[in-house]
């Protein structure tokens, strides 16, 4: 049986939440930032609210009237979200956790991409999540999304309070592998060169990308650590 292939996850710069522009009120992780990314032929990584509050104490109801601070746009639902991209650019989803344990965020993201056509690949920094949908990728319908790792070298306290001291290790020494099995790894572009990234592309062939370029100078150092970028702030 040949293996799936997500050379399309590697094809064109990511569109880092967007081609997002707020001079122009295009906010990002808006579908006017989806659009705008399209319309460049950029592929989409999928906060900004004039409310407040965590977004687990309200409805969907409710989150779908909260506008984005500086534009028209207000929160999509995710079916409207791949309804409005509709397969017409790649999409990369990005699952947030509290690290606790909870994969009902992951679930869901299945569910719909289960019923979705387009090129989609799921992404976290959280191996629970990515080893969630490993373990039931047949039964969840997503045996086709490539799953990733989004990944830095340092996971300090100040940074990752949420985490336990495990939780460190297992993230800085990429210690979850075996249960995660990445497609590919999403690494931080201020930590390259870095020994993961360089292994997993040259040894096991797992593609690279990397977050967040900002600078055509960024972009091409970034490139000979990585084989895509994640950007935002300029047009590569």
């Amino acid at each position: 049986m040949n293996s799936p292939d997500f050379s399309w996850l590697m094809a064109r710069p990511i569109a880092h939440r967007g081609l997002h522009d707020a001079r122009k009120g295009v906010i990002e992780n808006s579908i006017s930032a989806a659009r705008a990314a399209i319309a460049a032929g950029f592929g989409v990584e999928e906060r900004l609210t004039e409310s407040a509050g965590a977004v687990a104490m309200r409805s969907a109801d409710e989150l779908s009237r909260l506008r984005l601070r500086g534009a028209n746009d207000a929160i999509p639902r995710f079916s409207e979200f791949l309804a409005e991209i509709g397969g017409r650019t790649p999409i990369i989803v990005e699952i947030k956790s509290a690290f606790d344990g909870d994969t009902t965020a992951a679930q869901r993201t299945a569910l719909a991409l289960a019923r979705y056509s387009g090129p989609v690949a799921v992404e976290s920094f959280d191996p629970d999540q990515i080893a969630f949908l490993r373990a039931r990728a047949a039964a969840l319908g997503i045996l086709h999304r490539p799953l990733g790792i989004v990944g830095e070298a340092h996971y300090d306290a100040d940074d990752w309070p949420q985490l336990s001291t495990a939780q460190r290790a297992e993230l800085t020494h990429f210690l979850h592998y075996r249960r995660t099995l990445p497609d590919f790894l999403s690494w931080r572009v201020r930590d390259l060169p870095h020994a993961i990234p360089l292994l997993l592309r040259e040894a096991l062939k797992i593609p690279v990308t990397t977050w967040t370029v900002r600078s055509p100078e960024m972009a091409a150092r970034a490139r000979e650590w990585a084989d895509q970028i994640v950007f935002e702030g300029f047009a590569p």
